[in-house]
């Protein structure tokens, strides 16, 4: 039977987002010396160098779109596996052959609209295709028959709030609040989730596939010509599940983002970028129970990404690049080529970068 603890935790989990979400923003609005950007601050950040481009491939942007203006994103995103890394926190020279090996591709679409100069509201769907061969089998002589399916991924709902916004003639970043919603479709679609549960390192936030998942999250970001800085820290809280009757319990998420890019032509909207992420499984959950599934003594896996973004036209742009872990403990070693593409646009006709 369902612990009769596992509503509790969802209200805790449902009163912190809502805490954030309004709450929070009532009380440090009546603040607004602190906590809301006044419009001449908006303005001068706007005024100052930002160029128009795609911003980094694996971080949701940090600052916020103008009131009005909307974007939608396709981003796809693959994964090779066939390497994984054991009990200790080592690097790709000490990976093993894993005993599972999975290929996958899983288109994103993120619609993000600016619903004030302080607020943006997001959605995003995706789906999932899989293959995947028991190798331990194979190499036993008993066959390895692949494992595949392709169905509907989960969807998310989003809610940015940016309380400071950058000042261009001082160190201050933008910094930005992060709540997000992911709906567990593709188990209410009958979608077959892949090995190990989890989606892709680089998607942001990665979540355990197929369940109800609340994710608060802080990021900033920092321009200063050629240059963007930007980054951010995200715990994921995963409702407890069900699997043959039994309720159960996985450890919840942080992941976190440190991204640099450095403009080589601004007009073009070029640049390179080197992105690095971690996903960390704990070895807790917020509502205080024991986890009974998944790596219950936590893992962790590290990955940098190399990429290129580049512009087509004033509301296009675009950007590519390949994702390789370089260090893990528990986890599946991969490769993650990926690209997306950004279309804007603005009620007054005139995009603005976010």
């Amino acid at each position: 039977m369902p612990s009769t603890h596992a509503p509790t935790g969802l209200r805790l989990l449902f009163a912190l987002s809502l805490f954030l979400l309004t709450g929070s923003m009532t009380e440090l609005s009546a603040q607004a010396f602190d906590w809301v950007p006044k419009d001449e601050e908006i303005k001068k950040y706007r005024q100052s160098w930002n160029p128009f481009s795609e911003g980094p491939l694996l971080i949701q942007s940090v600052d916020i779109h103008p009131a009005g203006q909307l974007s939608v994103r396709p981003f796809f995103f693959s994964q090779i596996s066939e390497k994984s890394y054991g009990n200790q926190l080592s690097l790709p020279t000490d990976r093993k052959d894993g005993p599972v090996h999975t290929y996958s591709i899983s288109p994103l679409v993120t619609v993000t609209y600016g619903l004030t100069n302080h607020l943006e509201l997001g959605a995003a769907t995706s789906l999932i295709s899989f293959w995947s061969k028991d190798t331990a089998s194979a190499n036993a002589g008993r066959g390895g028959p692949w494992t595949t399916d392709t169905g509907m991924g989960d969807f998310s709902l989003v809610l940015k709030y940016r309380p400071i916004v950058q000042d261009p003639e001082s160190a201050r970043p933008s910094v930005t609040l992060y709540q997000q919603i992911v709906l567990p479709t593709s188990r209410w679609t009958g979608t077959e989730r892949p090995p190990g549960g989890f989606a892709p390192l680089g998607r942001l936030p990665a979540t355990r596939f197929g369940e109800l998942g609340f994710t608060e999250g802080l990021t900033f970001r920092k321009n200063s010509n050629p240059f963007r800085i930007s980054g951010g820290i995200y715990y994921t809280y995963s409702a407890p599940g069900s699997d043959a009757g039994q309720t159960t319990y996985v450890g919840d998420t942080i992941n976190t983002r440190l991204i640099f890019e450095h403009f080589l032509d601004d007009k073009r909207g070029l640049a390179y970028n080197i992105e690095l992420v971690t996903v960390h499984t704990t070895t807790w959950r917020a509502d205080g129970h024991g986890i009974n599934r998944g790596a219950r003594s936590g893992s962790t896996v590290v990955g940098i990404e190399p990429a290129i973004q580049f512009k087509f036209t004033d509301s296009l742009v675009g950007a590519v690049g390949v994702l390789f872990t370089i260090a893990g403990q528990n986890a599946a070693d991969a490769i993650y080529p990926n690209f997306s593409i950004q279309w804007y646009w603005n009620k007054t006709g005139k995009v603005q970068m976010r």
